[in-house]
């Protein structure tokens, strides 16, 4: 059997270099190795330095040159370990029936898990079609060169891609709950209200910029935005932060500050949203600033085929029929929709970003067959 056909020594090898988004500290050079034993032909793409930023390592590695053709994107950084940790942060351990680690679960298991069904495919003969894994060092930070730029790169090259599966741990208890076919929009506001400093025993003789701010920040979240749609949760507005960095008493602030996030459906867009918000901001009156971050747009591969071809596998694999969901954060999904169907699916989240991060070894194996029987399926031209 190849060593490469079981997923934990490779998760293991993965999660033992510390890559700390943006550093690569080795990890896709684990990956290339392996792939390379496989047949793939590797290519290694860094970004950023060419923007005055720090440089980012990808690797896009392909087998095969005709259709269909099917990508395993995801990410080998990993957020900061933080304090908390029973086990060393990068030790790969396993203990119990538990692989330890940070990037375990997000997503160093999964990658691990595709490398294996596909070394466990090959077994059989080289398959029809193309597969090709997009790995990024980009994701858990400001995703600025890594998987839209690689993106760019293959359009550039005319490479078209059929379907994109993206790894990331979406079951939110066990194996088998959850596939995500959308994710809402991420809209982050930063509000700065004006007025003019005084004394609070002459509060005529300021401006108090601080009941402003209260009314605007009322004014977008006393309702909500809207009821869901279809495949949609309710849009939110979550206050974040409110300060005036004011530590006297007896001072009225010149100026008030606040923060927010929207995780906005497809009712809304980025650009509907900042017009409501300067509408209603405006409303209220005086001088303020807004400054807007838009980190995604909402979006939604509508249930089809590759959607079908995932739930079937996961069902003879788990037994368990997944949710197809939009819920969540966002992923580099959202810039993959622009290109091909996409859906995530990965293992179980509720350690990810966590100390003591840990995936079940048994969820390894049972992700590998998902993996595998996706594999067939996608890679059967259909009639």
């Amino acid at each position: 059997m190849n060593p490469y056909a079981n997923p934990l020594p490779l998760a293991q090898a993965l999660i033992r270099h510390p890559s700390v988004t943006p550093t690569d500290e080795g990890a896709l050079a684990v990956l290339e190795q392996a792939l390379g034993s496989l047949g793939f032909a590797c290519t290694r793409l860094a970004f950023g330095a060419d923007a005055g930023r720090p440089q980012v390592e990808n690797l896009y590695a392909r087998l095969g040159s005709t259709g269909p053709h099917l990508c395993f994107a995801g990410h080998t950084d990993v957020v900061p370990v933080g304090r908390g940790w029973t086990v060393e942060p990068f030790g790969g351990e396993v203990v119990g029936d538990h692989l330890y680690g940070r990037g375990a679960a997000d997503m160093k298991g999964a990658i691990a898990c595709f490398v294996a069904a596909v070394a466990r495919l090959l077994q059989d003969g080289p398959p029809p079609g193309s597969i090709s894994l997009l790995i990024t060092g980009d994701e858990e930070g400001r995703a600025l060169d890594g998987t839209q730029r690689v993106l760019d790169w293959l359009a550039a090259r005319n490479e078209q891609i059929d379907y994109c599966l993206v790894g990331e741990p979406t079951n939110p208890l066990q194996l088998g709950d959850m596939i995500k076919i959308g994710r809402r929009g991420s809209l982050t506001g930063r509000l700065r209200v004006f007025g003019s400093q005084g004394h609070t025993a002459y509060p005529h003789l300021a401006d108090n910029p601080l009941p402003r701010l209260l009314d605007m920040l009322h004014a977008i979240t006393r309702q909500p935005l809207d009821e869901g749609t279809t495949h949609f949760q309710p849009s939110t507005v979550v206050l974040t932060t409110i300060d005036t960095g004011n530590p006297a008493s007896n001072v009225i602030p010149a100026e008030a500050q606040a923060a927010f996030n929207i995780r906005f459906n497809d009712r809304h867009s980025g650009k509907s949203l900042e017009d409501w918000l300067r509408r209603s901001f405006d409303a209220i009156g005086g001088a303020y600033e807004l400054e807007l971050e838009l980190s995604g747009e909402s979006f939604l591969t509508p249930p089809g085929r590759f959607s079908t071809m995932l739930c079937q596998a996961v069902e003879a694999v788990t037994g368990r029929t997944p949710e197809l969901s939009t819920s969540g954060g966002t992923s580099d999904a959202r810039f993959i929709r622009k290109h091909c169907p996409v859906a995530e699916f990965g293992l179980v989240g509720q350690t990810m970003h966590k100390a003591d991060e840990r995936v079940a070894v048994a969820d390894l194996e049972a992700l590998c067959q998902i993996y595998g029987r996706l594999l067939t399926e996608a890679l059967t031209p259909p009639c």
